[in-house]
């Protein structure tokens, strides 16, 4: 029965962390979804990039590219959450 109870530790300590990294990379995404692509649009449409206004380009490429360095450093960093989980689920296993 106490194994069970250090699982279901192990088990919250593990879904903490993934929400709190989720949350943070959404909020991530949303400032530069809405900040740039919305709130910013008119200060940046002043900025030239690649022939076009900055708010347009994070608008249409931007905020495309910053999804999917989201989604790359979410799995390399849930790689290493899985991992470190492995380990520390193993240690309670052996002692």
């Amino acid at each position: 029965m106490e194994q069970q109870k250090t699982l279901d530790e192990r088990q919250r300590w593990y879904w903490r962390k993934n929400i709190r990294f989720i949350l943070g990379l959404l909020a991530v995404w949303a400032i530069v979804a809405y900040g740039g692509a919305i709130l910013f649009a008119e200060p940046l449409s002043n900025i030239q990039f690649f022939g076009v206004s900055l708010a347009f380009w994070i608008a249409q490429q931007g905020s495309i590219l910053v999804f999917f360095s989201l989604i790359l450093i979410y799995a390399i960093r849930m790689d290493r959450l899985d991992k470190e989980y492995a380990r520390l689920l193993k240690n309670d296993k052996e002692g």
